[in-house]
């Protein structure tokens, strides 16, 4: 037998036992009712009211690293209910909750507050509430991988905070109902800072504020939806220079937020990344989303974070990841990999948002694809090819790529670069490089500022290529092996047919003989005679270059 890419096979092991064993799944992790409190979307608690508008008001003691403010929630109720619940990480405290200006009786149980009101508020009607809280938010020590405030100092000693909450959850530093399923229509976010410091946030800057004590406060208007995650502070002594960039809707503003000892460099890396960036992905995604709320980048103690309109920027000017290309192919040495990679996210996670973590290979895996397209506008469509195909070697296949629902838990981290490569599968799939980015450009079109389940991105897929893509969908997402092409050539007949988790898989894949073209055939997981002339076990080959897949050849 012939092995191909990463299934691999003990020696001895026949087909059908060495394929048991690749298909075997990890065992289902065991969770709490604390999981089930943060992750449940559709718990009644959190249904009964419809998010319309935040203004988050907090300031920020750096030295003493508190927080203290408020969050005014308004919302529609969907339903008649007289209790919901908002969320807040338990070590900040939750001074009061003000409605119609009393406070009203809350309780708390883990991270999840419960406000009961004095009377039923009434199915359609606009409400709003209060919540007051202060504490010391907890400090990110591995940023953006974990979650919090991250403190850290300029050249000059002066105090560089952000926050990074992706995953972890917004509730670990203001409270807001914290899941991806429902977001504020727009917002108001006021940051008061010590003297001397600036705070930049998402939006558009509305006014800033001398307060009495000497403070500043920083009123940042965001007038598009916007998930909770994305929500930043930044604070730091910030120099700002700017430009704009003439996009398919028109002028887009572009804000850069730096510090000091960063200002010569950060204009020569923004200056060769940022318009070819934009460029490549109104290209093939459309127009960038946010043209209300312009576009920034904001020097980050921390590498990186895609917070909607103000994206953090902490490669160290450096092109590459850190200076590494992920690829290992040269191409990802080009071009500053934060850069490009967060502010994909600007399409794929600020614009459409899976309303479940557990499906946030939409957010990874067409960001990450679209370092790709970022390499074939720049480099022609084999540079990109081989960029993603580079991007194999940091494949895993140790669970599956979503995640289980409701308990707020992510899936495998092979959503980035395996998502990736599905994706560029089910292109060459298509066979039609023009349909194939209308297809991508009508998904920030018809998902437009909305939250999304996988189930609406497949049948989205489906519906535009006309093909029923749902089994290859599922096994890359939902298992985390491979599907194994399984050929033999018996009395001169070539026989193939795929092993797989997924029911009913089959997927067309390209083949040939060797020094002819490459021809698509639709195995299923049935053995079954291939056309395919002159084929022996030793001149057949499979498209691996393009397609991800294992291979057995007998």
């Amino acid at each position: 037998m012939r092995l191909s890419h990463s299934i691999l096979l003990a020696a001895g092991l026949s087909l059908s036992s060495a394929a048991s064993a690749q298909l075997l799944q990890p065992k289902p992790a065991a969770f709490t009712r604390a999981d089930s409190l943060r992750g449940n979307i559709d718990s009644p608690l959190r249904t009964c009211y419809d998010l319309n508008y935040y203004h988050l008001d907090v300031r920020l003691d750096p030295a003493k690293r508190f927080l203290s403010g408020s969050n005014l929630f308004r919302f529609t109720a969907t339903r008649d209910f007289t209790r919901l619940q908002f969320d807040l990480f338990a070590n900040l405290t939750v001074e009061k909750v003000e409605y119609k200006g009393k406070s009203v009786p809350f309780t708390r149980e883990a991270n999840a507050v419960f406000v009961t009101f004095p009377q039923s508020i009434k199915q359609g009607s606009r409400e709003e509430f209060t919540v007051h809280y202060s504490g010391q938010p907890t400090v990110a020590e591995r940023a953006p991988w974990d979650g919090g405030l991250v403190y850290a100092q300029d050249a000059a000693g002066k105090p560089w905070v952000a926050s990074a909450c992706q995953g972890v959850g917004a509730s670990i530093w203001w409270p807001n109902k914290d899941q991806q399923a429902d977001e504020v229509d727009s917002m108001l976010i006021s940051v008061t800072v010590p003297k001397g410091l600036k705070d930049v946030s998402n939006g558009r800057l509305r006014k800033i504020t001398t307060l009495k004590d000497g403070a500043t406060r920083f009123d940042w208007a965001v007038r598009n939806p916007i998930n909770n995650y994305d929500v930043a502070l930044n604070v730091g002594d910030f120099q700002h220079f700017g430009d704009t960039y003439q996009g398919e809707k028109g002028k887009l503003t572009l804000d850069y937020w730096v510090l000091p000892e960063n200002l010569a460099k950060a204009k020569k890396q923004f200056a060769a990344n940022v318009k070819p960036m934009l460029k490549s992905m109104e290209s093939w995604f459309g127009p960038y989303p946010f043209y209300e709320d312009g576009y920034k980048l904001i020097d980050a103690p921390h590498l990186g974070m895609e917070h909607q309109s103000a994206v953090a920027y902490g490669n160290k000017y450096l092109n590459g990841y850190l200076g590494n290309d992920r690829s290992n192919t040269g191409w990802g040495e080009k071009w500053d990999f934060i850069i490009i990679h967060e502010s994909g996210h600007e399409w794929f996670g600020n614009n459409i948002t899976t309303r479940d973590i557990a499906d946030m290979w939409v957010h990874e895996s067409f960001t990450t694809y679209s370092e790709s397209l970022f390499v074939e506008t720049m480099f022609g469509k084999q540079a990109g090819q081989e960029y993603l195909h580079g991007q194999r070697r940091n494949i895993q296949n140790d669970k599956p790529i979503i995640g289980p629902y409701g308990v707020n838990t992510e899936g495998s981290s092979d959503m980035y670069d395996k998502g990736a490569n599905m994706l560029n599968m089910l292109r060459t799939i298509l066979n039609d490089d023009a349909k194939w980015r209308q297809l991508l450009r009508g998904l920030g079109q018809t998902f437009y500022h909305q939250t999304v389940t996988t189930a609406q991105i497949i049948n989205y897929f489906n519906q535009q290529t006309g093909r029923d893509l749902t089994p290859i969908f599922d096994q890359y997402l939902r298992h985390a092996s491979l599907p194994v092409l399984e050929m033999r050539v018996v009395q001169n007949q070539l026989l193939a047919r795929w092993i797989a988790n997924a029911p009913g898989f089959t997927m067309p894949v390209r083949v040939r003989t060797k020094g002819s073209e490459y021809q698509f055939i639709t195995p299923t997981t049935r053995l079954q005679p291939v056309a395919l002339p002159d084929a022996t076990p030793d001149n057949v080959e499979v498209d691996t270059f393009n397609y991800y897949v294992g291979v057995l050849m007998e």
